[in-house]
């Protein structure tokens, strides 16, 4: 009669942090293992690892990018998503940004205000514009004087 979904029992397991609802935090968020995120993030969220999860209640929000391997979103993203392996988009799910997924679960009711783009295999980063002559390019011609 209940059905026991394993899937949600793994990423409720693997919670580790909690930004409880009536906190901001102004700035960039990386974690590894599970993040709850019930209030607000002023900022890019990055996780490490493959089993990361970011969980976003119906209550919480992010203002930036979101680049995780997992996310089961609830709330509201103003940003790209960038989901390496996993993204579910439940009914209150709020997003205004283009959406770049591996494997995707999006119920009745979530909202997204951009592109959704396939991703078969997770983008490698890309150096920052500021650090972009730090980085050595094997295949790059050599600049001439």
């Amino acid at each position: 009669m209940f059905r026991s979904d394993k899937r949600n029992d793994r990423a409720m397991a693997a919670i580790s942090t909690l930004i409880a609802a009536g906190t901001t935090i102004r700035g960039d968020v990386h974690f590894s293992g599970g993040l709850h995120l019930e209030g607000v993030v002023e900022g890019s969220i990055s996780a490490e690892g493959e089993d990361a999860v970011l969980t976003l209640s119906d209550k919480g929000r992010v203002n930036g990018e979101v680049r995780v391997s997992n996310a089961v979103v609830n709330g509201s993203v103003n940003g790209d998503i960038f989901a390496a392996e996993r993204l579910e988009l439940a009914g209150n799910a709020r997003i205004t940004g283009n959406v770049h997924y591996k494997v995707l679960e999006m119920a009745a009711g979530a909202q997204i205000n951009g592109k959704m783009l396939y991703q078969a295999e997770p983008q490698r980063r890309l150096p920052s514009p500021g650090l972009a002559d730090d980085v050595d390019d094997p295949g790059a011609e050599p600049a001439h004087a």
